[in-house]
């Protein structure tokens, strides 16, 4: 006779409902990013996810809980990403221009200008003045993250970098608003740049912040 395998029956459900949560997860991003919020319905992303409406409820109670979980998901993945670029930044000054700007353009590609990036900036443009407490989780945890985690590199550059600068945090605000400068129109339209576009950005974001924060030496001729 074979032994059953108490620990694989447990662990049978539980993969069961770990797919199913992911399948509602993805339905779910896809009807909120196409509907918006408010024109999403359950009865439509059960249909796309392959369950039914009371599976959806069973897990995430109502539509906003659900909509939490996604932005969460996201986050998650956004937060991870990030932080293995944000590993990547200049620990030295031997050539600051050449790798900050090459720091920008990881950052723009992987954390800027990816799918979950403009999922998060459709919505937002959408539904963030009509549903701004359903956002205040992702202004927390991702560009409010992102600002201090970025701010704490440039305090420590600057003990070793011809750098000057007073203010941390706004300087790190200032960097990311100059690298996606020259890319947010396209990103408004869903357009992906091309590596060109993502090199000719982020080095005139440099250049443009290493002359408002640099000593004179720091930045190249023009």
């Amino acid at each position: 006779m074979k032994k059953f395998d108490l620990a694989s029956a447990d662990a049978r459900p539980q993969k069961g409902q770990f797919a199913k949560r992911l399948s509602i997860l993805e339905a779910a991003a896809d009807v909120f990013c196409r509907e918006g919020f408010s024109g999403a319905s359950i009865d439509e992303i059960a249909v796309a996810a392959g369950v039914s409406r009371q599976t959806i409820y069973n897990h995430y109670r109502e539509k906003e809980t659900l909509f939490m979980a996604v932005i969460q998901d996201i986050m998650d993945r956004v937060n991870g990403v990030l932080f293995s670029i944000l590993a990547t930044f200049p620990e030295n000054a031997d050539n600051l221009e050449e790798d900050l700007a090459e720091f920008a353009v990881r950052l723009n590609k992987n954390c800027n200008c990816n799918q979950d990036a403009k999922f998060i900036q459709k919505l937002i443009s959408t539904e963030g003045n009509r549903y701004p407490h359903l956002f205040q989780f992702w202004r927390e945890q991702g560009p409010g993250k992102t600002d201090r985690a970025l701010a704490a590199l440039f305090a420590r550059l600057a003990h070793i970098a011809p750098l000057d600068i007073d203010d941390f945090d706004l300087a790190a605000r200032q960097f990311i608003a100059l690298i996606k400068a020259d890319l947010q129109m396209g990103g408004l339209f869903g357009e992906t740049p091309s590596e060109a576009e993502l090199e000719i950005s982020a080095r005139r974001a440099v250049k443009t912040f290493l002359r408002a924060y640099g000593r004179p030496s720091t930045v190249s001729a023009a």
